[in-house]
């Protein structure tokens, strides 16, 4: 235990902590694609011979946040997760009077529960600070996936080896399933993505979803990868059916497969033993 606190209290202090860490998941769903798309432009230019201008900084801490329509800077009354948008700004600028998205304080309201769900489950050891790492980054990664159709490199490949790490001590698993795990995470995807372009001539998805089922493989073990791979299927299609009938999604517009990989690892983390013996009850 690295702190020796009631459960309830632990839970709490871990909520609070993740309202502010889905503040700052907001910065990285918004900021990070940007980021990547400047540094293609950067190097789209030194590949033409082309001197880039002088850019100013542009990261996840600089400039400060403001308001995309009139620019006014978001000082720190407006940035309390939660209490800002339903309280102080009542979901609008405070500048400009213009709608702020509600997706904001639904990121640092899902922050905030699965952070508090990770310690009540876990307790306060290495295995919940591990837990609550792969909590925060797929719940960035789920949301940069809906919104541009990316999952970055820069989350999915350090998650992958942070999960390899938690495992050198067997704290989810043992290292040698870990490994198997980010293998058969990958091969799996990749095999699915080549049979379909084979069969279709088209690509099914992405690279970004091969790394994150191998990073999710190496944190939860192989054994977990045929929970995973069924519920994110299974929610997939459904999803993907629904839009088509009811939402008039047109059906070859590609989907975001990344979220459904996030929430079933999720799902995977918290009761992936329990829905395996269930499942394998129902085969026997």
């Amino acid at each position: 235990m690295l702190l020796d606190l009631p459960p309830l209290v632990l839970a709490l202090a871990a909520g609070l902590l993740g309202l502010c860490v889905g503040s700052f998941l907001n910065v990285v769903i918004h900021r990070l694609p940007q980021m990547m798309e400047r540094e293609w432009q950067a190097q789209c230019a030194e590949l033409r011979g082309e001197t880039p201008a002088a850019a100013t900084p542009f990261n996840l801490f600089l400039p400060r946040s403001r308001c995309p329509q009139c620019g006014q800077a978001i000082g720190l009354l407006d940035n309390i997760p939660l209490l800002s948008y339903f309280v102080f700004l009542r979901g609008r600028c405070r500048g400009c009077q213009t709608k702020i998205s509600l997706r904001y304080p639904i990121v640092e309201a899902l922050s905030g529960l699965l952070s508090a769900a990770v310690v009540w489950f876990f307790g306060s050891g290495w295995l919940a600070l591990g837990a609550l790492c792969l909590v925060w980054a797929l719940i960035a990664l789920a949301m940069i996936d809906l919104d541009t159709q990316l999952l970055p490199d820069s989350l999915t490949l350090p998650l992958l080896w942070l999960g390899l790490a938690f495992n050198l001590a067997g704290q989810f698993t043992d290292l040698g399933s870990a490994v198997l795990g980010a293998m058969a995470g990958y091969l799996a995807l990749w095999s699915v993505f080549w049979l379909f372009k084979l069969v279709t001539g088209k690509e099914g998805m992405g690279y970004g979803d091969f790394k994150l089922l191998a990073a999710l493989g190496a944190w939860l073990g192989w054994q977990m990868l045929p929970v995973i791979i069924l519920l994110s299927s299974v929610v997939g299609a459904l999803v993907g059916i629904a839009l088509i009938l009811f939402a008039r999604h047109g059906r070859n517009v590609p989907i975001p497969f990344g979220p459904y990989l996030a929430a079933a690892g999720l799902l995977a983390l918290f009761y992936g033993k329990e829905i395996t013996a269930s499942y394998l009850g129902v085969l026997s």
